[in-house]
């Protein structure tokens, strides 16, 4: 059976992996004219399951290898004395199994794991789907006995199957930036992080030495803007923090030339099904906590291994194995819709008071007992507790 895939970031080369080894015929099309790594992008954390589905597919010791070396956090005050304090003790309570990486870094391993059997064709994109044929950006109709749309919360393939996501998109109140500037700040080994009301602002190191990632969140009422017009993406972030102090200006004074900004709303995808006909989607295309609130990136490595192995185990039915991946997912999928307005008003403070807060608990973080110091850093159980309800069936192959 031939397998069409749109996104080739995280979701898609999980199910591009898991149905080549069980006989399926993969082609997985990005609309990008090459994989998006930047650098190694913004950290991501891998929990529980999604341990384990890069443990099965043979790349724990990669993944591994590249987790992340920041060891210190440092929350900046001006006026008053910075906080510091080691990242381990501000992750003691996210997951036992837990492992941070960069989202550029974790992309690249699973394509690598998977270019050998799987076909890719980047630049070219989902244009029109009817039944089982397939329009392309390239020209090509090509037949394909299924459609999977793992390519992001703008995702070009349920727009054709679903309509347009104004329906279905909820948005959570709040916008995220990042991009990749010199370091101007002798930033070295450390996580900077600046925080106000209803704005924070981080920096961190990249896998170059001599270059820095920053990242914004900004709670604002929606703002209307075209999320393909990076120029308008420009004025959108310079108007949501402007006045800010600390680094700000300085980090604003790189923002057009960064070669990989990237700008969106922080807003989840709210379907009563995933599947129509020979089409169904997966990761932040269908389901996921929000852009930066934390988890969607195992969740969309344990949605795709879910949805590729009861495609395997139902031989390719797609009438069978579609219903079974949202019975399987319907639990976390849930649990991603409630987490996200929680955690994210965890990450950026609402309040002065929220301000002082948190600097208060940084404080005194490191001399809590570690049980506390892990209930404490567990956000209520947040991402890592969404994924409490899956199960990981074994996995099929086409020995089986």
């Amino acid at each position: 059976m031939r397998a069409l895939i749109s996104g080739a970031s995280i979701a898609g080369p999980v199910v591009a992996f898991w149905l080549q080894r069980a006989g399926f015929e993969v082609t997985v099309v990005e609309r990008t004219a090459s994989l998006r790594t930047g650098g190694g992008g913004h950290p991501v954390d891998l929990l529980g399951p999604a341990v384990e589905v890069v443990d099965r597919m043979g790349l724990g010791e990669v993944v591994r290898a590249h987790r992340t070396s920041t060891d210190l956090m440092t929350l900046v005050r001006p006026g008053k004395a910075d906080v510091t304090i080691h990242g381990a003790e501000l992750l003691a309570g996210v997951s036992d199994r837990h492992i941070e990486i960069m989202r550029g870094d974790l992309a690249r391993i699973l394509h690598d794991a998977t270019e050998r059997h799987v076909e890719y064709r980047f630049g070219v994109q989902v244009n029109g789907i009817d039944d089982t044929v397939v329009s392309l950006s390239d020209g090509s109709r090509e037949h394909f006995d299924l459609i999977v749309g793992a390519d992001g919360l703008h995702s070009g393939v349920r727009r054709l199957v679903f309509g347009d996501e104004r329906g279905y998109r909820h948005f959570l109140g709040a916008y995220l930036a990042v991009y990749t500037l010199p370091d101007v700040f002798g930033l070295g080994d450390r996580v900077v992080n600046y925080s106000t009301v209803d704005r924070s602002v981080a920096i961190y190191p990249t896998s170059d030495p001599r270059r820095v990632r920053a990242a914004f969140l900004m709670r604002s009422p929606e703002i209307p803007y075209d999320y393909r017009d990076t120029a308008a993406q420009h004025r959108v972030l310079r108007t949501l923090v402007d006045g800010l102090g600390w680094e700000v200006p300085r980090i604003l004074e790189h923002l057009e030339s960064a070669p990989d900004f990237y700008f969106d709303e922080i807003s989840q995808i709210r379907l009563e099904s995933l599947s129509r006909g020979r089409v169904t989607l997966a990761g932040d295309a269908g389901y996921g906590p929000g852009p930066a609130v934390g988890g969607g990136s195992s969740l969309a490595l344990v949605g795709g291994y879910v949805l590729a192995t009861e495609l395997a185990a139902a031989g390719g039915d797609h009438g069978v194995a579609y219903p079974a991946y949202e019975r399987a997912m319907a639990s976390t999928v849930a649990a991603s819709r409630r987490i996200g307005p929680s955690v994210l008003a965890t990450l950026v403070p609402r309040s002065g008071l929220q301000v002082w807060t948190m600097a208060q608990a940084l404080k005194v973080l490191p001399r809590l007992p570690k049980p506390l110091q892990k209930r404490l850093t567990s956000f209520g159980g947040g991402p890592a507790a969404m994924l409490d309800g899956v199960v990981l069936r074994p996995a099929y192959s086409q020995a089986q």
